[in-house]
């Protein structure tokens, strides 16, 4: 397909939904990078161990997960625009409240909060997007929401490198309340997805439950386990990897967060490949297998065969390229992978909760094997090799032809 029809296809609404929720997926992101970068100082200003720092991470992931999974269900029961402006208000005010702890509980309680509100713009935008994108270009469409990510790590990095060194980790903290403003933003620009106003007659009411019944089951359970080692990686590695580059590698603060940012932007080639690979050439569960594969390759690259900051870069660069480009296509292999009546929530569990598990567990594993195993041993345990368990894992679920309507990829799955 050419870019002239591309565009064509996307005139007008589907445009600037997808501009809106970009703009939204971002600031969460950014949200969650202000974490990453603050951890060096945090760590020094509580006097954690690494161990500390990746229990503290760890629990605050998994909590917030826990609630996650919950509210994610709002978006099936009261809409996704509802719950996208919500998610938006409520992380804004948390994440801007991390300046007030005084102590690492409050701290990461609040992290928990934080994690869980934030954490409901990956089901309500991945739903919405999914659910209103043209057929032909919903695969394309639903992954490139995902270039978000690696757009809040680099804002983040820079606010990282403007803020930390002079005026703390707390004044850091306040960027959260950028998207306070950006909820009117969703208010107007957004209508709710015509598939919720207008459900099937005979959808059931969603449920937790509903995503275990036969015919579903084998599915769920498959996708949540490759979801959960694959962020152990995504999240855990990516996490910490500002900590790791400023004590395993002796780079200063500011040198850190410039890496990463930089990295993480680089990445964003990545989420083009993979979304336009497996939109139009091949499928986007081979594309998925194929990218997170070489994602756990580079990851040995990058740790075994480089030191120095040029070539640090270049090889964390190259491992974010597959790393971050996996993650935009299996995002809109996972959207299409549940009904209409269940899509939301089926984001909510082997989205955002197994996302939310795999960096509770990321962080604590790798904090643990740092201080005991040191920091490539940690990073290889906690990055690679769950990369490639992911890998193995996605090739369990069915390939399926892009460019599908979303109801005839269901009738498809149900044969």
């Amino acid at each position: 397909m050419k870019v002239g029809e591309i565009l064509a296809l996307a005139r007008g609404y589907p445009t600037r939904l997808w501009l809106t929720c970009f703009g939204a997926y971002a600031l969460s992101q950014m949200d969650l990078a202000l974490w990453s970068y603050a951890l060096p100082v945090i760590r020094v200003e509580f006097d954690l161990s690494r161990t500390g720092i990746g229990v503290l991470t760890g629990a605050a992931f998994g909590l917030g997960g826990v609630a996650l999974v919950w509210l994610g269900m709002l978006a099936d029961r009261i809409g996704r625009k509802k719950t996208m402006i919500g998610g938006i208000v409520a992380a804004s005010v948390f994440v801007a409240a991390h300046g007030l702890a005084m102590n690492p509980v409050a701290l990461g309680a609040l992290r928990a909060a934080s994690m869980a509100s934030g954490g409901l713009l990956y089901p309500a935008t991945g739903a919405l997007v999914a659910e209103e994108a043209p057929a032909k270009i919903r695969g394309l469409m639903t992954g490139l929401l995902q270039v978000a990510y690696p757009l809040g790590w680099f804002l983040a990095s820079m606010l990282a490198v403007l803020v930390l060194a002079d005026h703390g980790w707390r004044v850091l903290f306040i960027a959260g309340l950028i998207g306070l403003p950006f909820a009117l933003v969703v208010k107007r620009a957004v209508r709710e997805s015509s598939r919720f106003v207008a459900p099937a007659a005979n959808a059931p009411r969603p449920s937790l439950g509903a995503l275990f019944a036969p015919g579903i089951r084998r599915r769920t359970v498959t996708l949540f386990l490759a979801q959960y080692f694959f962020v152990i990686a995504y999240g855990g590695a990516f996490i910490f990897s500002p900590l790791y580059f400023h004590e395993a590698r002796g780079f200063d603060i500011a040198g850190t967060a410039t890496l990463v940012g930089l990295s993480n932007l680089i990445g964003v080639l990545g989420y083009f490949l993979a979304a336009w690979v497996g939109e139009f050439h091949l499928t986007r569960r081979t594309t998925t297998v194929v990218w997170t594969l070489l994602g756990s390759v580079f990851f040995v690259v990058f740790l075994w065969f480089t030191d120095g900051y040029a070539a640090s870069m270049v090889a964390f660069s190259v491992m974010a390229v597959f790393l971050l480009g996996a993650a935009a296509v299996k995002f809109a292999y996972i959207a299409e992978l549940f009904p209409t009546h269940l899509r939301a929530t089926g984001l909510a569990f082997c989205g955002s909760f197994a996302v939310s598990l795999g960096q509770a567990t990321g962080p604590a594993l790798i904090g643990w094997l740092a201080d005991t195993q040191g920091w490539n041993v940690a990073m290889f345990v906690g990055g690679a090799l769950p990369l490639l368990v992911a890998g193995i894992l996605y090739l369990y679920l069915k390939p399926l032809p892009s460019g599908l309507d979303v109801d005839e990829v269901q009738r498809r799955l149900a044969t």
